[in-house]
């Protein structure tokens, strides 16, 4: 003889959503299809397997019905994720939705980590992240050369030499990018200080041998009270994990000495004429009677 148990809904407190999850729909484990499940469960949309400071990108689905948000949070992730319906009366919430991915946090140790939802206060489902740790760098090119130029072989380092006081864009290519990074620091004793080079940026010439790679570029002034010679510009990427160095030979006159005999020679015809107008105006005043 077969046991009959008795299953009973979980009801909210007065005033909230009653949210209809009986107990014959238990919890999927992280290893269920999402075809099989009937009650609340989490899809990350990118599989289960994501390396430390990667993207993370997640539906719900099998909601009751008059659902309005899911919170999903998780120690791995740098913010919670907030996830709607994908439409009035859905029980499923939009893969395309603003707010429906997170960054997995750069300081963490590769491991599996828990992500919850909840909905009203209260645990709807959870699911298991695996993450592995970060893919090492492929680093294309890190490059420097006169601002305005190419960037190719014949205008960068190290084939090119720049003037003291010159204007330089810096650009590093990576094939394989850290996912969290926007920006790098390159440091140069030929720079008057740290240099931020960004995605995206105007300064990338747009080269073909680029293609694939993500470009960070940048521009700086060169020291103008450098000797001849020879200088190191360094970057650190993927948080410390990996280091690229390139040479930047300098030599010639520095270009803000001319810049600066231009400002003053124009500023001592600028007083020129200045007096000359005056004086002219002051001769051709009326005498009084």
């Amino acid at each position: 003889m077969t046991a009959v148990v008795a299953t009973a809904p979980l009801v909210l407190s007065a005033g909230d959503l009653v949210l209809a999850l009986a107990a014959e729909n238990p919890e999927p484990s992280a290893g269920t299809s999402a075809g099989a499940q009937t009650g609340p469960h989490l899809e990350l949309l990118g599989g289960p397997v994501e390396p430390v400071g990667g993207g993370v990108w997640i539906k719900i689905e099998g909601m009751p019905t008059g659902w309005d948000t899911v919170t999903v949070t998780s120690p791995a992730l740098t913010d919670p994720i907030r996830l709607v319906p994908k439409e009035k009366g859905a029980t499923e919430s939009s893969e395309a939705q603003k707010g429906a991915g997170a960054w997995i946090r750069s300081d963490i140790a590769p491991g599996r980590y828990a992500l919850t939802a909840t909905s009203r206060g209260r645990a709807v489902t959870t699911t298991e992240l695996t993450v592995k740790p970060q893919d090492p760098a492929l680093i294309g090119r890190f490059v420097a050369g006169p601002k305005g130029g190419n960037l190719g072989r014949a205008d960068s380092t190290p084939n090119v030499t720049v003037r003291p006081g010159a204007e330089i864009v810096v650009l590093l290519a990576d094939v394989v990018p850290a996912p969290d990074e926007e920006t790098l620091t390159v440091k140069s004793p030929a720079l008057h200080g740290p240099l931020t080079v960004e995605k995206d940026s105007p300064d990338d010439p747009g080269c073909k041998c680029d293609d694939g790679s993500t470009v960070y570029a940048g521009h700086a002034t060169v020291r103008d009270d450098l000797r001849p010679g020879t200088y190191a510009l360094t970057v650190v990427s993927h948080h410390g994990q990996s280091t690229s160095t390139a040479q930047l030979k300098v030599a010639g006159e520095p270009v803000t000495s001319r810049r600066h005999w231009l400002i003053g020679t124009a500023a001592v015809l600028a007083l020129a004429v200045a007096g000359g107008f005056t004086l002219r105006r002051r001769r051709r005043r009326p005498r009084a009677a």
